[in-house]
Order: structure tokens, then sequence, then C-alpha cells
């Protein structure tokens, strides 16, 4: 955890925006795997983390800001837990480490939540994404639980969002600390990757690299030869001469924060002519989204200028024609590119997610339900201290080519038979993770390999 000053000055900023109310923010329990000690590996709730800093299960964090008074409920550890754990540091001094003096035994958080439901008090809830949480929230305050949503306080989303969305130099240190481990994770699969491997086996090697920075994976690792299945989780392939590869992975630091990287490389040494050819249009959209970041542009914006230079690469390739900007506009681009340019990025891998992707990503204009653009997480104005990502793609589906060609759609834009010609393709994507600055932008972590040559340099030893 960081320094207790740092836990204290977040929730007296957030008691500064909310203003009156309590503040209820519980933090995650353990989730069996198969029974109830076997258990998946923990992972805290972020917001909880974020303000509370304890990386332990089934707290709950309270703010009473009319009464300027915080509480952490929990279970302290007993004879029994020590002598399967080892000696522990009592929840109460663990607390005190946090800036929280009031520590109090779980069983009496009904009484005290009866008794905020007796005052009528303003009671403040952020969504929850855990059925045991809200449970837990509904038995406590008397709440029917499948009408839990109707509870949300809209005021404290936009509070934590706030204060969230913009990261102190230390959760940049941080971040980047996950970036570089990410970095490592994603050169050793280039190292190793060789014609006859399975992909689980270049899994294990990069997932091994996180495991030795005590980390851990910020989400399930996408390994694949099959490119064109945009989250593909499965890892059964044999890897051949002639696959281009698609790894999107990162890491979570033990602090809690993440990496996002995404990289396309052949699995012989050498991309192909029409891979590389491919994938230089690929980087081209990146560093069109590099030279346009910085404060107070939108990434609404910065998103359909990539849009446009993809179409404008594809219409000289001959698989789009007719006029770019409304083949752009109509979205017809998004047969080849069919998600958002980039999220926010912290101690959630897409930052904040469980508090709503609009209140996250959108600010003053609604998200826009068009194909391909109804996915972009990202939209807001840019300010100094968000750090995202950067992620274009480019794929060929061949569902999704067949059923638009079908329907005849956008075929003054879509030259059907040329793009027929890469049904077997796959797809590629490339990711960095970037920091806006008061002066523009920088990508974060050490230099990353993004040239068709830097990454064949990299391939040419296996």
């Amino acid at each position: 955890m960081f320094e207790k000053k740092i836990y204290i000055e977040r929730r007296e900023k957030l008691k500064k925006i909310v203003k009156k109310g309590v503040i209820i923010l519980p933090g995650n329990q353990e989730s069996p795997r198969n029974y109830k000690d076997n258990c998946y590996n923990f992972e805290q709730d972020s917001t909880f983390l974020y303000y509370f800093g304890m990386d332990i299960p089934h707290l709950i964090g309270v703010i009473d800001v009319d009464n300027n008074k915080e509480y952490i409920f929990g279970t302290d550890f007993t004879l029994d837990d020590i002598v399967w754990m080892g000696e522990q540091k009592l929840l109460k001094d663990l607390s005190k480490d946090v800036g929280v003096e009031n520590f109090i035994e779980l069983s009496e958080f009904k009484i005290y939540s009866a008794k905020l439901k007796d005052e009528k008090r303003e009671l403040l809830f952020l969504p929850q994404y855990r059925a045991e949480t809200i449970l837990e929230l509904s038995e406590a305050f008397k709440l029917n639980p499948f009408e839990f949503n109707n509870y949300i306080s809209e005021k404290l989303i936009k509070a934590v969002v706030e204060q969230r969305n913009i990261k102190s130099e230390l959760e940049i240190k941080e971040i980047e600390k996950a970036v570089n481990i990410t970095r490592e994770m994603h050169l050793e699969a280039m190292r190793i990757a060789k014609p006859g491997m399975k992909e689980y086996e270049v899994v294990a090697a990069l997932e091994a690299v996180a495991s030795k920075y005590n980390a851990t994976t910020s989400f399930h690792t996408i390994f694949t030869k099959n490119g064109q299945t945009l989250h593909n989780h499965y890892h059964g392939n044999t890897l051949q001469d002639g696959d281009i590869v698609v790894l999107d992975a990162g890491a979570r630091t033990q602090m809690g924060y993440c990496g996002d990287m995404t990289t396309s490389f052949p699995i012989s040494k050498k991309f192909s002519d029409r891979q590389r050819d491919i994938y230089t249009l690929l980087i081209e959209m990146f560093e069109k989204a590099e030279s346009l970041i910085r404060p107070g542009i939108t990434y609404k914006e910065v998103h359909l200028e990539v849009c446009k230079v993809l179409a404008r690469g594809m219409k000289d390739r001959n698989l789009m024609k007719g006029d770019v900007e409304k083949a752009v506009k109509e979205g017809a681009h998004a047969i080849f590119f069919p998600h958002g340019l980039g999220h926010m990025l912290g101690l959630d891998v897409h930052d904040m997610e469980s508090l709503g992707e609009n209140n996250v990503g959108y600010e003053e204009f609604e998200r826009d339900m068009q194909f391909g653009l109804k996915s972009l997480r990202l939209a807001r104005e840019l300010k100094p201290g968000y750090v995202f990502t950067v992620e274009p793609g480019i794929y060929f589906i061949p569902e999704l080519i067949r059923r638009w060609k079908e329907e005849k759609k956008f075929t003054e834009y879509l030259n059907y038979e040329e793009i027929e010609k890469y049904l077997d393709f796959g797809g590629m994507r490339y990711e960095g993770d970037f920091l806006i600055t008061e002066e523009g932008a920088r990508r974060l972590g050490d230099k990353m390999p993004k040239t068709y040559l830097e990454i064949e340099e990299l391939r040419k030893f296996f």
C-alpha cells in the first residue's frame, strides 16, 4: 500500500466533492472455485483499494461525510487463522496504517446499517458486480437485491470517476512498472514462439514473466493464430510457418495497477509480403493516434482520424473505394476495424468499467451506436493525468464479410471481391499505453518494438 497520507487525502477529496451523505464502499470477498475453501486468486475491488488500500478479503469501508468519520468493518484474525496462515497483523492496526481509526467487527455492520436507516441518512452506493456483495448490502440495509441498481448514487459515481480518472505521479510510476513487466512478457513471447509449439506453451512462458515480478495478469491472456476473433481465449492451436499471431496481455502489480499491450508478429522469421503490407498500415494508424493525442482533443476525434487512415489505406489497396470521409462517417471501414481505439487504464485494465463505460469514457455527448463506433470505450476530451490505451486493429472476419456482402451493405465503398482474397488472413492489432501530459502525451514504459523491421530483428534468433 501507499503511505497513510495518500489514502487520507483521497478520502478527504471525495468528501469535498460529494459534500454530504454516507458512502458505503465494500471490498471483494473470496470467490470459491468448486468448494468454500478452494478459491480463485483474490483480487480486491479497485475502488475500495483506491480509498482504503487494504488488499484483504471481506472488508467494508464507510465514509460518513456528514460527521467526518470513517470506518472499516471486517473480521479480525483469530488464533485459528494464525495456525493456517502464520502470524498476521491485526486488521485494526492495518486500518490505522491507512488513516482509519475506527475498526469495527463485521458482525456489527447490520447494527450500524440499521442505525443509518433509522436516522434516514442519505446512503451512497456504487454499482456492484458480485452477487454476494449485493446480497450482503441488501440484507444489511433492507433492500430488494433484485432492485439494487435503483439505489445506486449517480453523484457518487461521478465523484469517483472525476477523482480516479486523473492519475497521480505515484500511480503513474506504478502503472509504468506494470507496463514494463507487460513489455517483458511480450518480448518473451516474440523470442520463443516457433513452428510446432502449442499456443498454451507460449502463454505459460509469458505469464511466468509476470510471476517473476510477483505480479499477476491484468486479464485473461489472448494469444492466438486466429486473430480475426477479437477476444480469443483458446490456446490449443499448433503454431505453423506462415501464421501471424495476436498477443494481447498485461501484468497487474502487487499494488493492483495494470498494464495492457497488444502485439502482432509472424511465427516465421519474417512477415510475408501480404502480412507486412497490412501490418505497415496498422502502424500508420497507431502513429496517427500518437501524433494527435494531447490535452483538449476528444478521443472520439482521434478514433475517427485513425479510421480515415485505415480507409485511405484500404482504398490504396483496392479493398475500398469512393469517398473516404463519407465511408468513415457511414461506418463502412468498420468491416476491418469493428472496435474502439482504446480505454482508460489504472487499477482495472478497463479502468472503473464497473461504474459504467459511459460514466468513465464519455462526458458531454452520448455514445454513437453505429457499428464499430459503439464499441469506443473512451471518447471524452483528454486531460493531463489521463492514462489510456491506443489500440488500432485490422481484421478480416469471414462471417462479417459474408453477411455484409449478402446484404449488399456499403457496396459503394467496399470491394467485396478483393476483400474475399483475404478471408484466410486472420487479424492483427497493436496497443500501447499513454499518459496525457500538460504539453502533449508520452508512451509509458521502455521502448517497445513497433515496426516490422524491429519485430523481425527479434524473431531472427529463434
